[in-house]
């Protein structure tokens, strides 16, 4: 009896201090036109934890905002954004005059500089005691621009901005700093906020609002509010009897408040009949609204044209549905956003995917954007399969695209270590479809039943992963036992459907997965006329192949897990054919564009191919491959190209595989096989084949740093000119290479290296390339080239291997010259940074070592000032120094620029006869760099 009291006492003491929460007391005083905020503050601090504690840690995260060695301006430059880096000191935010006081103890004065304050107590805390801290202190508000947070000149946007405990606080009493990515700070408590305003000010907040400018109540989330010298739009609706208050930190347009007043209870049923809840108000600012509207139904503009892929109700339906989504569901239970965030952002997309089958079914995933776009009165779009897929597929084909560049995470990696890609991909997009994959096997009304007793029961409490997950395992009679494991690691299951064979009115067919893992999977049967049955299935832990009985006698066609609805690594065996030539086959498909694969065909892409050299004119030509919007490990690529300037055929192609494992210090292996056939002067041909292998090692998504090794082989052959000498001309030849590169594309710092050793029968040579460019101001760099190059050993019979100092040999063919043997005329003009890299025509090339320095500096606009200097050796000759200088004008940044030569060691070039054809320019083709620029900061 007494063991049971005791037990009893326990779980009394133990459900008394967990529901303890902190008491914030605030008043904050704003004077007109000023970005400091005079604060007086009162915190009821208990010890949560169940040991005593000798100090408390409070949470002063405005000193984020202090200068460039916080957190949260390293994440900012992640993100490509270079504001707050270059701000004014005036621009920025800290904490200033900050006094402290226990108790009735006196007043202390701290530090405000760190992210984390740390006190002394006078005596311990015990478990479930409480603590009375005095604070005043004086804050000096950012610049909204750095992260939606801060001033401007209409209105200030305030979170995080408070001295705060850490509603997270462990033993340890880790630090905690501010990222910027929505995370919880100090959820759970009671907060009293009254703000000593000017008369013509208002304000709004997440909290239930007592007077005019005095809000109190608990809030799962953090406290938010917006000061304005406007008021904003308010609406109000009723949900089954409660009345639910919209604040909206904005003004809303005439269309937008029409098309809400019919949307919003509809948006609202829909949330409450899935998970059970809904907040009393709900506060909407126009950070929240940006951040979380649905992506990729938005206008498309640019120059003359516009085109609407969705009608206005369309997006202000979608748009505030899944902002009200996310705000109804971050209220419902407490998550910590590190950890939590796949558990929240994945129900919030539940909730996205369940409405689009309830009223977008047959929606596109371009919207009209196919009826819209004509060129010549055709709609190209039409002949893409990217505007048949549905709306509801996006979520299945962003998770498919990460993988194929073996950049996802895993599904609970900490939010802050994910890329910004990964964090809609991954966080949002997989695991609200592992979410529907699941209710749809357990059934729709008990997978929203579970959400809404669990919601219900743990409100107001910290979520518990393991719980939930157990819960939710029991309620699906196990079905989702899988998700613990598979949420823990970066996946690579696959489902394949191997063979059928048909037994009276039923089919036997034989499926495999690779892996342990217990998951359950789908298979749909699908009849000529469209008609389609379901069928589910669970698995073992086996990986063999296990025949499954189809009670389906008219399919022609059976698929497992159509429309992305799980995240597999290949959908491409996942579709069968049971009549016809293709029986228990792909079927064969042509198409002309590059599009989103069809997992359902062995797809084949021919299309047409322009071209261009001196020699070989304007080339015609056709290209086959399989290689689509989405990579794929094995790709093969052919173009036979008709030659207008000579009337032959030439040409090129490659095989490719690559290898991708999911966890392994590499992120690639890649090895192929090319050739190429063209002219490299007039009459005069060349021929290529090529060997290579290249690792990539594996890369922090978040990070801009890339490495890799890379080995390659080369025969070349090519034709030589019958009226020259040629025992000095090289017709045949074997180049070896050996590679390492280095690259950091990170803003403000951009760095790259590489070395390499190159050899063949009459020559060695190891070079090194290093390149610096800085951002010194805002949109202004400057940039620094080094490169070296040393022949160990040259026995070669002319200069084709030579070092080049103001123009490149390519003896390899591996730059992409206009005019390969040019001396004269435009194409001559043509610069490769490569080697010597000299803009003015110094001297010709070097045979026995060469260093050179080209430096670039930005200007004004468009306009750049180059310089460069170096020293070559040849062989039995003296080391010669040489330099040059001018002017680069950037047409297009990186890919098409002109450079202007003005002094040089030759003298001052504008005064030669000749200078119009020293004029250079550099060109770059190269779509794969292109996109590489343009998806910076996302992974």
């Amino acid at each position: 009896m007494k063991r049971y009291s005791t037990a009893l006492l326990f779980l009394l003491v133990f459900v008394g201090i967990s529901a303890q929460q902190d008491t914030i007391n605030i008043t904050a005083k704003i004077s007109e036109n000023s970005n400091l905020i005079s604060v007086d503050q009162d915190i009821i601090y208990y010890n949560t934890t169940d040991l005593p504690i000798k100090k408390i840690k409070l949470l002063n995260w405005i000193s984020a905002y202090k200068n460039r060695n916080t957190p949260l301006l390293s994440r900012t430059l992640q993100d490509r954004k270079t504001d707050m880096y270059f701000a004014k000191k005036e621009e920025l935010g800290d904490t200033d005059d900050l006094k402290i006081k226990i108790g009735s103890s006196g007043w202390d004065y701290l530090s405000g500089n760190d992210e984390n304050i740390y006190y002394p107590l006078a005596e311990e805390l015990k478990p479930g005691e409480s603590v009375k801290i005095s604070l005043q202190y004086l804050l000096k508000i950012p610049h909204k621009k750095f992260t939606g947070y801060g001033i401007d000149q209409n209105s200030l946007s305030f979170k995080y901005f408070f001295i705060v405990p850490d509603s997270f606080e462990n033993l340890d009493q880790s630090p905690q700093y501010f990222q910027n990515i929505e995370e919880n700070q100090s959820p759970g408590n009671y907060w009293k906020i009254n703000f000593d305003l000017p008369a013509t000010y208002f304000v709004e907040s997440n909290l239930e609002r007592i007077e005019r400018t005095s809000f109190a109540g608990p809030l799962n989330k953090d406290p938010e509010f917006l000061i304005t010298l406007k008021s904003t739009d308010q609406m109000i609706t009723e949900i089954d009897g409660q009345k639910i208050e919209l604040d909206f930190g904005y003004k809303l347009n005439a269309d937008e408040r029409q098309n809400l007043e019919f949307y919003l209870p509809l948006q609202l049923h829909f949330i409450k009949n899935k998970i059970g809840n809904l907040p009393a108000k709900i506060f909407i600012t126009e950070k929240f609204k940006k951040d979380e509207d649905f992506i990729g139904i938005d206008d498309l503009q640019f120059w003359k044209f516009h085109y609407q892929l969705f009608k206005n109700h369309e997006q202000t339906d979608l748009n505030y549905f899944s902002i009200l989504s996310k705000a109804i569901v971050q209220r419902s239970v407490i998550f910590e956003k590190s950890n939590d965030h796949w558990l929240m952002n994945g129900l919030k997309t539940y909730l996205e995917i369940e409405y689009l089958d309830r009223y977008y079914k047959d929606r596109k995933l371009l919207g009209d954007l196919p009826d819209q776009l004509k060129i010549f009165g055709l709609k190209p779009l039409k002949f893409f399969r990217l505007s048949k897929l549905e709306l509801s597929e996006r979520y299945g084909l962003a998770y498919q695209y990460m993988v194929t560049q073996n950049l996802d995470q895993k599904i609970d990696e900490p939010f802050e270590k994910m890329s910004n890609f990964n964090a809609t991909a991954i966080s949002h997009f997989e695991t609200g479809s592992l979410f529907a994959f699941i209710a749809e096997k357990m059934g729709q009304e008990k997978f929203d039943d579970f959400l809404k007793n669990y919601l219900t029961k743990y409100a107001a409490e910290q979520v518990d992963q393991k719980v939930f997950l157990d819960e939710l395992s029991l309620a699906s009679g196990y079905s989702s036992d899988f998700f613990e494991d598979f949420i823990k690691q970066k996946n690579r299951v696959n489902f394949k459907l191997k063979r059928f064979r048909k037994i009276d009115d039923n089919f036997q067919v034989k499926v495999s997965k690779n892996t342990p893992q217990t998951i359950p999977f789908k298979i749909e049967t699908e009849e000529q006329s469209g008609e389609k049955q379901t069928f589910w299935f669970d698995t073992d832990t086996s990986e063999k192949i296990v025949e499954y009985n189809i009670p389906q006698s008219n399919a022609e066609k059976i698929i497992i897990n159509d429309h992305y609805i799980f995240p597999e690594k290949n959908f491409r065996d996942n579709y069968l054919y049971t009549k016809g030539v293709f029986s228990n086959m792909k079927k064969l498909k042509l198409k002309v564009f590059k599009d989103i694969p069809n997992p359902e065909y062995n797809e084949i892409y021919v299309n047409p191919r322009l071209s261009f050299n001196a020699y070989d004119k304007v080339l015609f030509g056709i290209n086959f491959k399989n290689g689509s919007l989405f990579d794929r490990k094995f790709q093969y690529s052919f173009t036979p190209y008709f030659s207008s300037g000579t009337g032959q055929l030439a040409g090129s192609g490659g095989v490719s595989y690559s290898f991708q494992p999911a966890n392994s210090f590499y992120r690639s292996l890649d090895f192929g096989v090319s050739a190429s056939h063209f002219h490299y002067d007039f009459d005069l041909t060349y021929r290529k084949l090529g060997a290579f292998v290249g690792i990539n090692f594996a890369k922090n998504p978040r990070s801009d740093i890339g490495r890799g090794i890379g080995f390659s082989y080369n025969y070349l052959e090519k034709d030589l000119d019958p009226t020259k000498q040629n025992q000095t001309e090289y017709g045949k030849y074997n180049l070896w290479n050996l590679g390492y590169g280095y690259s950091d594309r990170s803003l403000i710092h951009e760095k790259s290296s590489n070395i390499n050793f190159q050899w063949m029968e009459d020559f060695q040579k190891i070079s090194t390339e290093f390149s610096y460019r800085w951002e010194f101001a805002e949109d202004k760099k400057v940039s620094f080239r080094f490169f070296g190059g040393y022949f160990i050993n040259n026995n070669t019979k002319n200069d084709l291997f030579n070092y080049g100092i103001s123009k490149v040999s390519n003896y390899a063919f591996s730059y992409g010259l206009l005019g390969q043997s040019a001396t004269s005329g435009v194409f001559a003009q043509q610069l490769i940074v490569a080697e010597g890299g000299f803009k003015s025509y110094l001297g010709s090339t070097a045979n026995k070592w060469i260093t050179s320095v080209n430096v670039d500096s930005h200007v004004w606009r468009w306009f750049n000032v180059y310089a460069d200097a170096g020293v070559y050796k040849n062989k039995n000759q003296s080391a010669e120094f040489i330099w040059d200088s001018g002017v680069k004008v950037k047409v297009i940044p990186d890919f098409l620029e002109v450079y202007f030569p003005i002094q040089s060691s030759l003298g001052f070039e504008p005064s030669f006869k000749d200078y119009g054809q020293r004029i250079r320019f550099t060109l770059v083709l190269n779509f794969s760099a292109i996109t590489s620029y343009f998806r910076r900061g996302w992974f």
